[in-house]
């Protein structure tokens, strides 16, 4: 479980349960007239799907997970145009409400929004081509509470992410949100062959910024550090808050010199004095064994200056 994303669980359990909610409609029907075939196939297709989901894995692509949600949305669509009672037809209303909940939570705003604008188009449609009729009143409650819950389960959930993986203060990514990046740095590199480099930035005399000028002043310090090393970053370069007054910076496709490069521009951008310790690493290693290095480099450079000899704050894989 541990190694399969929570997207790929959740979407594998909707695809079981509505496959053994058809399993059993085709060995108990409502009504004699219920497609008892189409129910049974819809069944073993949907163990099918969830099978080959939960098989899969981590090596499911994102876009597949919205192709699979699309389809399931076509699929109660077709239960519905099949339903043979009113019942039937309303039945699928916690449907759409799970269904909408999970776009909203897992996919971006936009797309979450056209996902649902399928779903509901989808059996909204099915609903209008059923044999029964006297449904329409609770369909469109259905509807209407799908779209509700959804909006504003997933405006939520981004407040509640963008809060999680975001430093109040500087507006960068925090310490938990920049380590699940720079792994997934670390990973790619290892799979690319190609080198990225760790940084550790740690302000000097802070401390006495604080306590000579007040924590205000401090503060304003590191929101005007944060906004202008993150202008003179790459896209791809990641900047984080790693607490106080230290940062943390993960540089894809980065070796040593080009690490040098971009350090010397972060350096140009703002006046105030810092120390750093660097780690190039070809990914082959975990994160923290990075980050350890570029630590024992950072002390290196920082003992270097306050001795006066002239240290290279780098260190290899």
């Amino acid at each position: 479980m541990a190694r399969r994303p929570t997207q790929l669980q959740l979407l594998v359990l909707l695809y079981a349960v509505s496959a053994l909610f058809c399993l059993a409609g085709a060995a108990r029907p409502m009504a004699p007239t219920t497609p008892v075939d189409l129910f049974g196939t819809l069944g073993v297709v949907g163990l099918v799907l969830a099978g080959a989901l939960w098989w899969a894995g981590r090596r499911w692509p994102v876009p597949t997970t919205h192709a699979g949600f699309a389809l399931m949305s076509l699929l109660v669509g077709l239960v519905a145009a099949r339903a043979v009672t009113a019942v039937g037809v309303v039945g699928l209303g916690p449907d759409l409400i799970a269904l909408g909940l999970y776009a909203s939570h897992f996919f971006s705003a936009r797309a979450a929004r056209l996902q649902i604008a399928l779903l509901v188009c989808a059996t909204s449609l099915g609903a209008a081509l059923a044999v029964p009729s006297g449904f329409r009143q609770p369909w469109i409650i259905a509807v209407a509470a799908t779209i509700a819950l959804a909006e504003a389960h997933g405006r939520l959930s981004r407040q509640l992410r963008t809060a999680a993986t975001t430093d109040a203060l500087t507006g960068l990514a925090n310490r938990r949100a920049w380590e699940v990046a720079a792994a997934h740095d670390l990973a790619r590199a290892g799979r690319a062959g190609r080198p990225v480099t760790i940084a550790i930035l740690d302000l000097d005399s802070f401390k006495d910024v604080n306590d000579t000028r007040g924590h205000g002043a401090g503060d304003e310090l590191l929101r005007d550090l944060a906004n202008r090393w993150g202008a003179s970053l790459r896209r791809s370069d990641l900047l984080g808050r790693y607490g106080g007054d230290e940062f943390v910076l993960s540089l894809p496709d980065t070796d040593e010199r080009g690490a040098v490069e971009i350090l010397d521009r972060l350096e140009e951008s703002h006046p105030a004095p810092w120390s750093v310790g660097t780690a190039t690493s070809d990914g082959v290693e975990s994160l923290a064994s990075v980050l350890a290095r570029a630590d024992a480099a950072l002390y290196a450079h920082k003992h270097g200056r306050s001795t006066g000899k002239v240290v290279q704050p780098t260190a290899h894989s």
